[in-house]
């Protein structure tokens, strides 16, 4: 799969530096580059590349207001010099954050990245086209197909995503963030009730008073965040007297 990119940054240099990366990397391919954001804004709606590589101090319009306005069919990956730009580049869901000077070995690990999400996403799109109740996840080198009746809950490891499979299965590890995982799988079969974790609803065998989850052998505790919208879904499917 080849990836389309955007690069947006006001230093030409840092420019010239990331058409080069992109250039030297087979599955990338450059649209355009731009030194002016707002100008960029316009062309990212119009083009609608796969990859954006933002620069996060820009002058008129920085990065992180700039990714709030680009279509979520754009991904993004953050360039910039100041590293305590980076908790705030993943809440506003991006790849991948990548530090100047960047080094192409770290470019390249970010580029895969996004190849590897996309060609998930291209997966999990053909699986609702053919209403299968599969994914392919990138493991162990390979795209495996695993059912999504066997998964039990996931289990995220900073860059990295263990799949937990019923009895007999091995858990799988994938190169992936727990935020393109929670939105590969269908709403209404799993919910993110922790920052690290994601259950398969079905797969619940209990929950206690102190709002831990009893999935397989594992007892996983109901974040603050989450616990809203897993005490709706539960309400909703709870036999209990309301007198």
């Amino acid at each position: 799969m080849t990836l389309r990119c955007i690069v947006v940054d006001d230093e030409p240099l840092a420019v010239k530096m990331l058409e080069n990366f992109i250039a030297r990397t087979p599955f990338l391919t450059l649209e355009a580059s731009y030194t002016d954001p707002v100008l960029a804004l316009s062309e990212i709606r119009s083009r609608a590349p796969h990859l954006a590589f933002l620069d996060i101090q820009m002058p008129d319009l920085d990065g992180m207001e700039l990714s709030r306005m680009i279509p979520s069919g754009t991904r993004i990956i953050f360039t910039t010099a100041f590293k305590q730009y980076a908790f705030e580049s993943y809440e506003v869901s991006a790849l991948d954050f990548l530090l100047k000077p960047v080094r192409y070995q770290k470019f390249l690990e970010a580029a895969e990245k996004a190849r590897q999400w996309f060609e998930m996403q291209e997966a999990a799109q053909q699986n609702v086209q053919q209403e299968q109740q599969t994914l392919f996840i990138k493991a162990d080198g390979v795209m495996q197909k695993i059912a999504m009746d066997d998964i039990l809950y996931l289990e995220g490891m900073k860059d990295y995503v263990r799949i937990h499979r019923t009895v007999g299965r091995p858990p799988l590890l994938t190169h992936l963030t727990m935020k393109a995982a929670e939105e590969m799988l269908p709403s209404g079969r799993f919910m993110r009730v922790h920052r690290s974790y994601i259950v398969a609803l079905d797969k619940i065998d209990a929950v206690t008073g102190n709002n831990d989850i009893s999935v397989g052998n594992m007892l996983i505790h109901v974040s603050d965040a989450c616990r809203e919208s897993f005490e709706t879904w539960l309400k909703s499917r709870s036999l209990i007297s309301s007198t």
